[in-house]
């Protein structure tokens, strides 16, 4: 009996997915079980193909593997879909937005440490000769988070 489908080297050049990350998605069972070939290798159809796409556009906007399940539900008319994908959207964009403020708070610290360094340098004359502010500043931090 003669199957249709694409074989996993095929799926994985047209997703740009390696094969152990096809792989990965059918065990998370984000992909339902493919047919196999007599021998043995996987078939997948168009729609497994479509699946694959959603399914990494979705991580690459940062869901994770549970939500990117939700999501796949939700498409396939699992519940109220434009209404959960809002909830999920606002929070998604709550997370990153907080995520953008933390990272804003590391490059200001960064950026103070830097100019300390340069201003050590500046005195000392590039001679790297006494201690580093910022090496203090880590050792003397470090002692009070106890």
């Amino acid at each position: 009996m003669a199957r249709h489908g694409v074989r996993i080297g095929k799926v994985s050049q047209e997703t740009g997915l390696s094969v152990d990350a096809i792989r990965f998605y059918e065990k998370q069972r984000l992909l339902g079980q493919p047919p196999r070939t007599e021998g043995g290798f996987r078939l997948f159809s168009a729609e497994d193909i479509r699946r694959i796409r959603f399914i990494r556009r979705a991580q690459k906007l940062g869901f994770s593997l549970r939500e990117i399940r939700e999501l796949l539900a939700l498409q396939q008319g699992e519940g109220e879909a434009c209404s959960h994908v809002h909830d999920l959207l606002k929070a998604k964009i709550a997370s990153i937005r907080s995520r953008i403020r933390e990272l804003a708070a590391l490059e200001r610290e960064l950026t103070r440490d830097l100019r300390k360094c340069e201003r050590r340098l500046k005195v000392s004359g590039d001679s790297h000769q006494g201690s580093c502010p910022v090496l203090e500043e880590f050792v003397h931090l470090g002692s009070n988070e106890n």
